[in-house]
């Protein structure tokens, strides 16, 4: 059917907006009534919003990050981003043991927050490191998460798939052809999920002891809601270390986390775990370089040896993607040293604090396999039971 043309459409000031360059319609094309200037495109909206969360043509030539007015709903922030120091540049990960993990999780459909949440130290964690304590962190429960903090490159959904069913089998499967001394399992928030996804970290725990009953397993989990009942659950499974991230100081909990979580909520899971089982080793991890004090990081540690938490991880805040929180300040390593000794100070059984230590840090678990070793061979207590 040929087109309708409007007899005046050409005496009028009409354009079209073709990348950037504005053409006059009555010399270039013959187009129906209610013309108006539009955008057209053949790219999808998916793509757009995944081409918006990479770096641009600049970064690339210039190697500095343009200003970027930000995503974060909260307000723009001035500004170029800061440059990466010499210290926090890592090398690309390799290796035998690196290559096997990463084969193995892709044919059983797991999932690591090493990879989600883009570590800088997956090549030293999958590969053993100086200590030849090869370890993973499996992230359970899917990897689509009902929060949205602002610091974290985990995608997020409203309504997430329900978790796989044989999740538990397959972790515990793979686990044991591994040759892994420790297994740290976190997930991603499922406040969709009656108790949060509590009775699929347990069973994994049992599934993975009752093939490797000496592997060392640690669970980082989220605070599920507040739900006590629910961090029992998990904290009756079996495990060996119980994590959960306070995240960064009070004051700015409300910033860089979702308005789900808290302060005073991640201290009442840590607070109930060593209600629970005394014995039983509790951890913690806090990022620096969001724009925290000295004075306010003090408080935190503070808070945290008043509730007996064992060990602490501080490390870097590394901003995943322009679409996340900026990072204020590259906190030098001799500051790192410094909490270090106010957290030996404080009593804390260890202190892990560098710009690359994350909560699963490598070295945190070196010790913590040692640690565990002296408390069970003091107590007696089977690798099924509170350590």
């Amino acid at each position: 059917m040929a087109a309708t043309v409007n007899k005046n459409i050409f005496s009028k000031k009409w354009t079209l907006r073709y990348f950037s360059q504005t053409i006059d319609l009555g010399k270039a094309v013959t187009l129906g009534v209610g013309l108006k200037e539009r955008h057209y495109s053949s790219i999808s909206k998916d793509k757009k919003e995944r081409l918006a969360d990479g770096p641009g043509l600049e970064d690339f030539l210039s190697g500095d990050v343009p200003q970027y007015d930000g995503k974060d709903g909260i307000k723009k922030i001035k500004g170029e981003r800061l440059r990466l120091p010499e210290w926090l540049k890592t090398e690309i990960p390799v290796g035998k043991n690196y290559s096997t993990l990463k084969k193995s999780l892709r044919s059983l459909n797991l999932h690591t927050v090493c990879e989600e949440a883009k570590c800088p130290n997956i090549g030293e964690c999958w590969g053993g490191g100086e200590h030849k304590t090869a370890t993973a962190t499996i992230m359970v429960l899917g990897d689509q998460c009902t929060r949205g903090c602002r610091f974290c490159s985990v995608k997020t959904a409203r309504n997430p798939p329900p978790p796989d069913p044989m999740e538990p089998i397959n972790t515990a499967t793979a686990i044991a052809d591994w040759n892994l001394d420790y297994v740290v399992l976190t997930s991603v928030d499922r406040d969709d999920l009656p108790d949060g996804g509590a009775s699929h970290f347990s069973q994994t725990v049992k599934e993975i002891k009752s093939r490797c009953p000496h592997m060392l397993v640690e669970c980082l989990t989220p605070d599920f809601r507040g739900d006590l009942t629910a961090v029992s659950v998990v904290a009756d499974s079996g495990l060996d270390v119980y994590a959960h991230n306070v995240e960064t100081v009070e004051c700015l909990q409300w910033l860089v986390r979702d308005p789900r979580a808290n302060y005073q909520q991640s201290l009442s899971v840590l607070s109930h775990v060593k209600k629970l089982h005394p014995n039983m080793v509790t951890k913690t991890s806090i990022m620096l370089g969001l724009g925290e004090t000295d004075a306010e990081v003090i408080k935190t540690l503070e808070d945290l040896r008043k509730i007996d938490v064992d060990c602490l991880t501080l490390g870097q805040y590394m901003q995943p993607t322009k679409r996340h929180l900026k990072v204020k300040e590259y906190i030098h390593p001799d500051k790192f040293n410094y909490y270090k000794e106010v957290g030996d100070k404080l009593g804390f059984a260890y202190t892990a604090s560098g710009p690359l230590v994350r909560s699963s840090y490598k070295a945190g678990e070196f010790f913590l396999k040692n640690l565990l070793d002296k408390r069970k061979a003091a107590h007696t207590i089977s690798p099924l039971k509170s350590v």
